[in-house]
């Protein structure tokens, strides 16, 4: 999606972004006061750039997660993964996962549908394509890195979620009945010529 624009609007846009403040994890006001989640990853540490495997770059799978310190009360986890240095005015969407049993504490790799991975039938929510699924970092080439935010929410027993439930369902849930929550960052950077020759430059 992004990937497509062309480099010199990728320049022209690098301070256009959508803003860590608008994340829901930044959104949902429950950090105070509840608990938090422990949240990793086996291919790339918390802030540390995420291996061109799991993105618009590689074969575009699903990165692996686990988590720890899900309150005994807890009905349910829930995923979203946003981007929150997207050129949009929300950050975009990559993926919703909801209905995560709470005993389970990890998502494999490859566990989401993605473009060309059936995946593993978690119930999977809209991204911001509105289809269901991983959809894989992809910034556009040559504005800067990215902040990939894997936010997940323990929630007490509510109304269920709808069949493909959005950014706005999920909201509105972790606000309701959030329990815990926590944070992962991850980052991409599609480089643009300039720095590629910088670098060619310095090896050279």
């Amino acid at each position: 999606m992004l990937e497509k624009l062309p480099e010199p609007l990728g320049h022209a846009l690098r301070d256009a972004r959508a803003g860590m403040d608008k994340l829901v994890f930044n959104k949902c006001g429950m950090r105070a006061g509840h608990g938090t989640l422990k949240v990793g990853s086996l291919a790339f540490a918390d802030h540390a750039p995420i291996p061109a495997r799991y993105t618009a770059d590689g074969e575009g799978v699903s990165p692996p997660l686990h988590w720890s310190g899900v309150p005994p009360q807890a009905a349910s986890v829930v995923l979203i993964v946003e981007d929150a240095d997207a050129p949009t005015p929300e950050p975009l969407v990559h993926a919703i996962v909801v209905d995560l049993p709470p005993e389970d504490a990890a998502l494999r790799e490859g566990e989401l549908h993605s473009p060309h991975h059936e995946g593993g039938g978690a119930h999977e929510g809209r991204n911001s394509l509105l289809r269901s699924g991983w959809l894989p970092p992809d910034p556009p080439t040559g504005h800067g890195t990215h902040r990939y935010a894997f936010q997940l929410f323990a929630l007490a027993p509510g109304e269920p979620f709808p069949e493909k439930p959005g950014r706005t369902d999920v909201l509105r849930a972790v606000e309701e009945r959030g329990l815990a929550s926590g944070l992962l960052i991850g980052t991409y950077e599609r480089e643009g010529t300039e720095k590629i020759r910088a670098g060619a430059a310095v090896a050279a």
